[in-house]
């Protein structure tokens, strides 16, 4: 059974072991009052309406089965990524790793968007091969350039515009993130599946 917990006044977290097969459980069959879903790394916020049956609403949570994902319908996004990040020779030497074997290894994993967050566009892709599990930098950076290609502990990212950050820069990619004139503007939302691949010279 899912933990349920009130989130302020207009909210109800769920902390579930299936993050999103809960998600896509709530798509599928929207309970009544419920307004939002917010997939989190081990949680999902859910907000409603203040009319909603709020006692209800946390028993059916608290019964949500997660619903397993239809592989046929996976949206799968390759990010091209040019290997010349600032970081890439520290990585290899935490890890006791080649430059090589890290673009390898780094490549070589399936990734999900787990949640999103820090700023507009910015997903945290979980499958990150353990030999890659490195710290974040001790001393953050004042400006890291959009596309930077990046990890930090557990955790693959892109930034998606110019930002201070802390996580060790493998790469650049020229794919954008954030864009208001698309339907979507995130190009990663969670659930969806992600490949890094190199970029043509």
């Amino acid at each position: 059974m899912n933990v349920v917990r009130r989130c302020g006044d207009r909210a109800l977290l769920l902390e579930v072991d299936d993050v999103h097969g809960i998600a896509r459980a709530l798509r599928a069959a929207p309970l009544p009052g419920a307004l939002e879903i917010v997939p989190g790394a081990e949680t999902v916020l859910i907000t409603h309406t203040s009319e909603a049956d709020v006692p209800g609403l946390a028993r059916a949570l608290a019964a949500l089965v997660p619903l397993p994902a239809d592989g046929s319908a996976e949206v799968v996004v390759a990010v091209a990524v040019t290997y010349d990040g600032a970081d890439l020779a520290e990585v290899a030497s935490l890890s006791g790793l080649s430059v090589a074997e890290v673009v390898s290894l780094h490549q070589r994993s399936d990734y999900v968007v787990a949640f999103c967050g820090f700023a507009p566009g910015f997903a945290y892709l979980r499958g990150l091969d353990p030999a890659l599990v490195v710290p974040r930098l001790v001393t953050p950076r004042t400006r890291v350039p959009a596309g930077s290609v990046a990890i930090a502990d557990t955790w693959s990212a892109v930034y998606p515009r110019e930002s201070p950050g802390g996580w060790q820069l493998l790469g650049r990619t020229e794919s954008v993130l954030w864009d208001l004139s698309r339907p979507a503007p995130a190009l990663l939302s969670p659930g969806t599946r992600v490949r890094f691949v190199e970029a043509a010279r």
